[in-house]
C-alpha cells in the first residue's frame, strides 16, 4: 500500500481527480459549468456526494446507475485516492472526484449544474460551538442552493440521533420540502430503494456490525 505522500504524488496523476482550495479562488475553478462538457463528455445529470471519503458511496452509486455522473468531494487526498484509482481501473467514466473543503463548494459548481447531493455519515459535529460545521447547517444549505437544481434533491444518512434530529428542525424552521426520513432505514427502506442499504460506505459498514440505527432523510431546498 502507497504511503500518504505517494498517493498524494499519484492523485496529481489522475484525470478523474482535481482540487481547489483557498488560494485558488481568485483565479476560479476552470471545471465551473463544464463538468459536463469538460470531463463527462455528456449531458447526464450530475451527483455530489459531499464528505466522500473512500468514495465507497459515490463508487457504488455510478456502479448502478450509469445514466448518472458522480463527483465525490472530501478535503482528504489519502482517503479520495481510494475511489479515483478504483473508477480508473475499472473503467468508471461517469465517476469523478474533488478534493476540497465543503465552505467552498459552490465556487466549483454553477448555478443548476447539479441534480442530486448525498451527505453520507459527516462529522456531527455535536458540540453547539460548532453548529455552524455541521453540513445541513442554513449556512451550507445556502451553498447547495447556489448550484443545485431547483427540482434537485438532498439524501441525508447518518448514524447521530442529535444530527439527524438537528437536520428535521431545520428543514421545519425554513420551510423546505421534506420528502421522506426514517430514524431506522434498515427496519423501513421502502422496496423500490433496496440500494439505501445496499450500497454501505466504510463507516456505514462499521456502525450497522455494531447494530446502530441508520437514520436517512430526503428533503430539497425549493
Amino acid at each position: 500500500m502507497p504511503s500518504k505522500l505517494e498517493k498524494f504524488d499519484e492523485l496529481e496523476t489522475f484525470g478523474n481527480c482535481f482540487k481547489f482550495f483557498f488560494d485558488t479562488i481568485p483565479q476560479g475553478f476552470d471545471l465551473k459549468g463544464k463538468w459536463n462538457s469538460e470531463l463527462f463528455k455528456n449531458k447526464q445529470p450530475i451527483v455530489l456526494e459531499l464528505g466522500c471519503g473512500r468514495g465507497e458511496y459515490t463508487i457504488g452509486l455510478a456502479q448502478k446507475h450509469s445514466e448518472k455522473n458522480f463527483i465525490g468531494v472530501d478535503v482528504k487526498g489519502n482517503r479520495i485516492w481510494t475511489g479515483a484509482k478504483h473508477a480508473l481501473e475499472n473503467n468508471l467514466k461517469n465517476v469523478g472526484f474533488l478534493r476540497t473543503r465543503i465552505d467552498f463548494i459552490d465556487h466549483c459548481f454553477a448555478e443548476n449544474e447539479i441534480d442530486e447531493i448525498w451527505i453520507t455519515f459527516p462529522d456531527p459535529q455535536p458540540q453547539k460551538t460548532r453548529e455552524r460545521k455541521r453540513l445541513t447547517n442554513p449556512l451550507f444549505l445556502n451553498r447547495y442552493k447556489k448550484f443545485l437544481k431547483p427540482s434537485g434533491i438532498i439524501h441525508l444518512k447518518t448514524d447521530n440521533t442529535g444530527f439527524y434530529e438537528y437536520t428535521l428542525e431545520i428543514i421545519k424552521e425554513n420551510n423546505l420540502p421534506l420528502i421522506w426520513h426514517t430514524n431506522h432505514l434498515y427496519k423501513n427502506c421502502p422496496e423500490d430503494r433496496q440500494e439505501l442499504i445496499t450500497i454501505k460506505t466504510y463507516y456505514e459498514t462499521l456502525f450497522t456490525s455494531k447494530g446502530e440505527d441508520i437514520k436517512y432523510i430526503c428533503f430539497k431546498l425549493n
